[in-house]
Protein backbone atom coordinates (compact mmCIF):
# COMPACT_ATOMS: atom_id res chain seq x y z
CA UNK A 1 0.00 0.00 0.00
CA UNK A 2 2.66 2.31 0.64
CA UNK A 3 4.35 1.74 -2.83
CA UNK A 4 1.04 2.30 -4.24
CA UNK A 5 0.51 5.85 -2.13
CA UNK A 6 3.79 7.25 -2.80
CA UNK A 7 3.34 6.14 -6.52
CA UNK A 8 -0.04 7.88 -6.76
CA UNK A 9 1.72 10.75 -5.33
CA UNK A 10 4.07 11.70 -7.55
CA UNK A 11 2.14 10.63 -10.57
CA UNK A 12 0.12 13.61 -9.56
CA UNK A 13 2.67 16.06 -8.87
CA UNK A 14 4.19 15.21 -11.94
CA UNK A 15 1.33 15.91 -13.57
CA UNK A 16 -0.88 18.94 -12.30
CA UNK A 17 0.81 22.25 -10.79
CA UNK A 18 1.15 22.20 -7.51
CA UNK A 19 1.64 25.14 -5.02
CA UNK A 20 4.81 25.13 -3.09
CA UNK A 21 2.80 27.36 -0.03
CA UNK A 22 5.36 29.29 2.25
CA UNK A 23 8.17 27.06 0.90
CA UNK A 24 11.44 28.20 -0.54
CA UNK A 25 13.47 26.35 -3.11
CA UNK A 26 17.17 25.75 -2.98
CA UNK A 27 18.78 24.96 -6.28
CA UNK A 28 22.00 22.62 -6.61
CA UNK A 29 23.83 21.96 -9.29
CA UNK A 30 23.63 18.44 -10.64
CA UNK A 31 27.57 18.51 -10.97
CA UNK A 32 28.10 18.45 -7.11
CA UNK A 33 26.03 14.98 -7.07
CA UNK A 34 26.51 11.46 -9.01
CA UNK A 35 26.35 11.44 -12.45
CA UNK A 36 25.84 7.86 -13.72
CA UNK A 37 26.46 6.68 -17.09
CA UNK A 38 30.05 8.89 -17.77
CA UNK A 39 32.71 6.24 -17.88
CA UNK A 40 35.41 9.01 -18.29
CA UNK A 41 34.57 11.49 -15.28
CA UNK A 42 36.99 14.19 -15.41
CA UNK A 43 38.61 13.33 -18.96
CA UNK A 44 35.19 14.62 -21.32
CA UNK A 45 35.44 17.95 -22.88
CA UNK A 46 31.71 18.48 -21.52
CA UNK A 47 30.50 17.46 -18.13
CA UNK A 48 27.89 15.07 -20.17
CA UNK A 49 29.77 13.86 -22.38
CA UNK A 50 29.65 10.13 -23.27
CA UNK A 51 33.25 9.86 -24.80
CA UNK A 52 36.41 11.40 -23.33
CA UNK A 53 37.98 14.61 -25.21
CA UNK A 54 40.79 12.05 -26.67
CA UNK A 55 38.53 10.23 -28.73
CA UNK A 56 37.58 13.07 -30.99
CA UNK A 57 40.53 12.45 -33.38
CA UNK A 58 40.00 8.75 -33.44
CA UNK A 59 35.98 8.15 -33.73
CA UNK A 60 34.04 9.58 -36.58
CA UNK A 61 32.38 12.69 -36.85
CA UNK A 62 29.21 11.39 -36.52
CA UNK A 63 29.98 9.25 -33.38
CA UNK A 64 32.00 12.09 -31.91
CA UNK A 65 28.04 14.27 -32.57
CA UNK A 66 26.61 12.11 -30.83
CA UNK A 67 28.77 11.27 -28.09
CA UNK A 68 27.38 14.59 -27.04
CA UNK A 69 24.17 13.15 -26.31
CA UNK A 70 23.47 12.65 -22.69
CA UNK A 71 22.02 9.10 -23.46
CA UNK A 72 21.94 6.84 -20.42
CA UNK A 73 23.15 9.53 -17.59
CA UNK A 74 21.11 9.76 -14.54
CA UNK A 75 21.89 12.34 -11.69
CA UNK A 76 21.54 9.70 -8.41
CA UNK A 77 20.93 11.32 -5.05
CA UNK A 78 18.78 11.07 -1.74
CA UNK A 79 17.15 13.81 -0.19
CA UNK A 80 14.23 14.53 2.39
CA UNK A 81 12.95 17.47 0.30
CA UNK A 82 9.16 17.12 -0.54
CA UNK A 83 8.86 18.83 -3.22
CA UNK A 84 11.50 18.35 -6.49
CA UNK A 85 11.94 20.93 -9.30
CA UNK A 86 14.45 20.85 -11.41
CA UNK A 87 15.75 23.64 -14.55
CA UNK A 88 18.13 22.60 -17.01
CA UNK A 89 19.57 23.60 -20.58
CA UNK A 90 19.97 21.39 -23.57
CA UNK A 91 22.67 22.27 -25.84
CA UNK A 92 20.86 21.30 -29.27
CA UNK A 93 17.42 23.51 -30.31
CA UNK A 94 15.89 20.44 -32.12
CA UNK A 95 13.35 19.49 -29.11
CA UNK A 96 11.87 17.18 -31.11
CA UNK A 97 11.81 14.68 -34.43
CA UNK A 98 9.82 13.75 -36.72
CA UNK A 99 9.53 9.85 -35.24
CA UNK A 100 10.77 10.75 -31.49
CA UNK A 101 8.87 12.72 -28.74
CA UNK A 102 10.39 15.93 -26.85
CA UNK A 103 10.54 13.94 -23.58
CA UNK A 104 12.43 11.80 -24.61
CA UNK A 105 14.57 13.46 -27.19
CA UNK A 106 15.66 16.79 -24.52
CA UNK A 107 13.58 15.79 -21.13
CA UNK A 108 14.47 14.81 -17.75
CA UNK A 109 12.68 11.45 -16.31
CA UNK A 110 12.45 10.85 -12.79
CA UNK A 111 12.40 7.63 -10.72
CA UNK A 112 12.07 7.10 -6.94
CA UNK A 113 13.41 4.37 -4.81
CA UNK A 114 10.28 2.82 -2.75
CA UNK A 115 10.06 -0.25 -0.79
CA UNK A 116 13.22 -1.35 -2.94
CA UNK A 117 11.92 -0.97 -5.95
CA UNK A 118 12.93 2.03 -8.40
CA UNK A 119 9.16 3.31 -9.22
CA UNK A 120 8.81 6.03 -11.92
CA UNK A 121 7.45 9.46 -10.54
CA UNK A 122 7.24 12.57 -13.22
CA UNK A 123 9.10 13.81 -16.04
CA UNK A 124 10.71 17.05 -16.83
CA UNK A 125 9.03 18.31 -20.26
CA UNK A 126 10.48 20.54 -22.51
CA UNK A 127 8.75 23.82 -23.65
CA UNK A 128 8.19 24.08 -27.39
CA UNK A 129 10.91 26.38 -28.35
CA UNK A 130 14.23 27.41 -26.89
CA UNK A 131 16.63 25.38 -24.88
CA UNK A 132 16.28 26.82 -21.42
CA UNK A 133 13.28 24.73 -19.29
CA UNK A 134 12.46 24.34 -15.84
CA UNK A 135 9.30 21.75 -14.69
CA UNK A 136 8.10 20.69 -10.90
CA UNK A 137 8.52 17.52 -10.78
CA UNK A 138 7.06 16.59 -7.45
CA UNK A 139 5.83 18.14 -4.59
CA UNK A 140 3.57 16.79 -1.33
CA UNK A 141 5.98 13.52 -0.79
CA UNK A 142 5.80 11.90 2.50
CA UNK A 143 8.38 12.80 4.88
CA UNK A 144 11.63 11.11 5.31
CA UNK A 145 14.72 10.41 2.84
CA UNK A 146 14.45 8.55 -0.59
CA UNK A 147 16.85 7.56 -3.19
CA UNK A 148 16.32 9.16 -6.53
CA UNK A 149 17.40 8.89 -9.96
CA UNK A 150 16.77 11.30 -12.56
CA UNK A 151 17.90 10.51 -16.16
CA UNK A 152 19.04 12.87 -18.46
CA UNK A 153 17.92 13.26 -22.26
CA UNK A 154 18.37 10.68 -25.33
CA UNK A 155 19.20 12.55 -28.39
CA UNK A 156 20.12 16.39 -26.96
CA UNK A 157 22.63 17.35 -24.72
CA UNK A 158 22.70 18.68 -21.25
CA UNK A 159 24.56 21.88 -21.07
CA UNK A 160 23.68 22.56 -17.52
CA UNK A 161 21.04 20.98 -15.07
CA UNK A 162 19.86 22.43 -11.03
CA UNK A 163 17.98 20.16 -8.82
CA UNK A 164 15.41 22.25 -6.59
CA UNK A 165 14.86 21.36 -3.14
CA UNK A 166 12.97 23.28 -0.28
CA UNK A 167 15.49 25.62 1.73
CA UNK A 168 16.53 23.27 5.07
CA UNK A 169 16.18 19.87 3.55
CA UNK A 170 18.90 18.24 2.38
CA UNK A 171 20.66 16.68 -0.82
CA UNK A 172 23.73 14.22 -1.06
CA UNK A 173 24.89 12.28 -3.58
CA UNK A 174 23.55 8.64 -3.93
CA UNK A 175 27.05 6.78 -4.70
CA UNK A 176 26.69 2.67 -5.83
CA UNK A 177 29.62 1.16 -5.66
CA UNK A 178 28.91 -1.52 -7.98
CA UNK A 179 30.43 -1.97 -11.24
CA UNK A 180 28.33 -0.52 -14.07
CA UNK A 181 26.56 -2.55 -17.04
CA UNK A 182 28.05 -1.28 -20.28
CA UNK A 183 25.72 -1.54 -23.48
CA UNK A 184 27.31 -1.38 -26.79
CA UNK A 185 24.95 -0.52 -29.91
CA UNK A 186 23.24 1.83 -32.25
CA UNK A 187 19.55 3.38 -31.82
CA UNK A 188 17.81 1.39 -30.17
CA UNK A 189 20.79 1.13 -27.44
CA UNK A 190 20.66 4.97 -27.53
CA UNK A 191 17.15 5.14 -26.75
CA UNK A 192 15.47 5.72 -30.34
CA UNK A 193 12.40 5.75 -30.00
CA UNK A 194 11.44 5.73 -25.94
CA UNK A 195 9.35 8.37 -24.80
CA UNK A 196 11.06 9.19 -21.75
CA UNK A 197 14.86 8.77 -20.82
CA UNK A 198 13.68 6.03 -18.26
CA UNK A 199 12.29 3.74 -20.94
CA UNK A 200 15.13 2.83 -22.55
CA UNK A 201 16.54 -1.24 -22.46
CA UNK A 202 19.43 -0.21 -20.34
CA UNK A 203 17.76 1.60 -18.40
CA UNK A 204 14.99 -0.50 -17.64
CA UNK A 205 17.26 -3.08 -16.83
CA UNK A 206 19.58 -0.89 -14.62
CA UNK A 207 16.75 -0.10 -12.59
CA UNK A 208 15.82 -4.07 -12.45
CA UNK A 209 19.44 -5.08 -11.74
CA UNK A 210 19.75 -2.12 -9.56
CA UNK A 211 23.00 -1.14 -10.90
CA UNK A 212 24.32 1.62 -12.89
CA UNK A 213 24.46 1.91 -16.71
CA UNK A 214 26.95 3.33 -19.59
CA UNK A 215 24.89 3.08 -22.43
CA UNK A 216 27.12 3.16 -25.59
CA UNK A 217 24.75 3.36 -28.40
CA UNK A 218 25.51 5.35 -31.05
CA UNK A 219 22.69 5.91 -34.00
CA UNK A 220 23.27 4.10 -37.25
CA UNK A 221 27.37 3.50 -35.87
CA UNK A 222 27.93 0.18 -33.93
CA UNK A 223 29.68 -0.85 -36.15
CA UNK A 224 32.23 -3.05 -34.05
CA UNK A 225 35.33 -0.27 -34.87
CA UNK A 226 38.16 -1.70 -33.38
CA UNK A 227 38.87 -0.69 -29.99
CA UNK A 228 41.69 2.40 -30.31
Amino acid sequence: MAGTTLALLCAVAGMLPVKTLGQTLEWVDAKTLAIEGRAWAGESAHAYDRLPASARERVSPSIWRLAADSSGMAVAFVTNSNVLEARWTVRKPELARPHMAATGVSGLDLYIRDNGQWRWAAIGKPGNAGTEFSARLVGGLPKGERACLLYLPLYNGVESLEIGIVAGSHIRPLVREKKPIIFYGTSITQGACASRPGMTYPAMLGRRLDMPVVDLGFSGNGKMEPGA
